[in-house]
C-alpha cells in the first residue's frame, strides 16, 4: 500500500435480492421465486453485491436482481426506522465479514386469476 493510500474500510449494505427458481434451491413447493433481505459487508456497495450474488449461487439459489438500500448511516439519513435486531444483524455481518440473510419471502402465482 502506498504511503498516501488510506486502508479501505468495510461497511455493511442492506440489499434486497430477487430470486428465480433453481433445482434443489430449497424454496417451498409451488413458489415461483423469492425475495431475500440481506446485510452484506464490502468496501463499497458493488463489492457487497458481488459477494452476495456469489454466496447465493454457491447455495444453489438463482439471484435475478439486487436492489441496494445503502449503509446504516445512509438509511438513517433517509429516515428509515431500523430495529435493534436489524442493527445487530448488520454488526454481525461487519464483524464476520459476511452475508447475512435476514428474511426470505417466497413468491407464489396468484391462484385467483
Amino acid at each position: 500500500m502506498a504511503a498516501d493510500e488510506k486502508p479501505r474500510r468495510q461497511k455493511v449494505y442492506t440489499l434486497l435480492v430477487e430470486l428465480g427458481r433453481n433445482p434443489g434451491d430449497g424454496l417451498p413447493d409451488g413458489a415461483t421465486g423469492a425475495a431475500l433481505m440481506c446485510y452484506a459487508s464490502g468496501v463499497d456497495e458493488a463489492e457487497a453485491v458481488r459477494e452476495t450474488v456469489a454466496v447465493l449461487k454457491q447455495a444453489d439459489l438463482a439471484p435475478l436482481d439486487v436492489t441496494g438500500y445503502g449503509t446504516l448511516q445512509e438509511r438513517e439519513a433517509e429516515g428509515h426506522d431500523i430495529s435493534d435486531e436489524e442493527r445487530a444483524l448488520m454488526a454481525r455481518a461487519l464483524k464476520e465479514n459476511a452475508v447475512i440473510v435476514a428474511q426470505m419471502t417466497p413468491f407464489f402465482e396468484d391462484d385467483k386469476k
